[in-house]
């Protein structure tokens, strides 16, 4: 098929690529830098430098790639994560869930694709729905106050994009990813595990919040079977050993040859960074991936972060 993937140059995006070209997939790739457009086409697609905020640039590049198929990965989660730099970076991925989605949505209903499919998370899933969440949970209807306009964000993806009626529209509920190319990896510079070395990635309160992880590879197969195979509606997209981040921390950390994460209480970090970070690390919910096993034939690389850790993080 013609495939036109917003954010090819991404955590998920380059991993997407490569294994599209293998299948046989003709490739059509955007990132915002032209500094990347030699690594797209060295992996195999035919890259292209996209605005997604502007409408017209997204309109005419979807429509001079002619796709059947548009996928929606793109974010603005890269480089340091001091605080200044994680508010600019959650502001902007906002920006790419909204309009950017919009914009893609318009592009993709001029020219007629069969499918689109979209990038979610499942680490904003209602904790009302239990320690593991299937596809029926919604997105957290009552979040954080801080937290609020990135969880609307993931709303208004899942909302539009399977709202649709002129194509299947997929939204994938990614588990936290981890492995080459992420912020969470043994490779030098990586963001989030050079926080956990720094012991600046602590475990907050009693850290019973229940997340899922994804390896990276992983992420892209299921993504590949949504766009090859998936029909209208969403997926999770995780291994199948969501734990308590008091379990899988301290396990990443030795993974990656740090010190033990440090213990911070819940009130200290809610006066310092809000209710967000505490809501995640004592409150979140795992999800449930059987659906995406059962419908497109996925199967993990790694179906659990424990081998994944030992593994697959270089």
């Amino acid at each position: 098929m013609k495939i036109f993937l917003a954010g090819a140059s991404g955590a998920i995006g380059s991993h997407l690529v490569t294994q599209l070209v293998a299948r046989g997939h003709e490739v059509v790739g955007t990132t915002r830098t032209p500094a990347k457009l030699r690594a797209l086409r060295e992996l195999g697609a035919e890259p292209v430098v996209v605005d997604a905020l502007d409408p017209e640039s997204v309109a005419d590049a979807v429509a001079k790639a002619e796709p059947e198929v548009v996928v929606h990965q793109m974010t603005a989660l890269s480089g340091p994560l001091d605080f200044r730099h994680t508010k600019q970076m959650a502001l902007a991925t906002d920006r790419l869930r909204t309009e950017g989605t919009d914009n893609l949505l318009a592009a993709a209903r001029a020219v007629g694709v069969r499918a689109f499919v979209a990038q979610s998370n499942g680490l904003w899933c209602d904790v009302n729905d239990g320690p593991i969440a299937d596809e029926t949970a919604r997105i957290e209807p009552n979040p954080p106050a801080n937290a609020r306009e990135a969880v609307d964000a993931l709303r208004h993806v899942e909302d539009a994009v399977t709202g649709i009626t002129w194509a299947d529209g997929i939204a994938l509920r990614y588990g936290g990813f981890y492995g080459p190319g992420t912020g969470l990896s043994s490779e030098p510079g990586a963001p989030m595990a050079e926080q956990i070395h720094r012991r600046k990635f602590p475990i907050v309160g009693g850290g019973s919040g229940v997340w899922s992880m994804v390896h990276i590879h992983d992420a892209a197969t299921a993504t590949v079977a949504a766009i090859e195979r998936g029909t209208a509606g969403i997926y999770h997209v995780a291994d199948d050993d969501p734990a308590p981040v008091a379990v899988w921390l301290p396990e990443l950390a030795r993974a990656l040859g740090a010190k033990p994460p440090r213990r911070i209480p819940g009130w200290l970090v809610r006066l310092v960074a809000g209710e967000a970070p505490v809501h995640l690390m004592t409150k979140a919910c795992g999800i449930s991936s059987e659906k995406a096993k059962r419908e497109l034939g996925w199967t993990l690389r790694y179906p659990s972060w424990r081998t994944g850790f030992r593994e697959g993080l270089g």
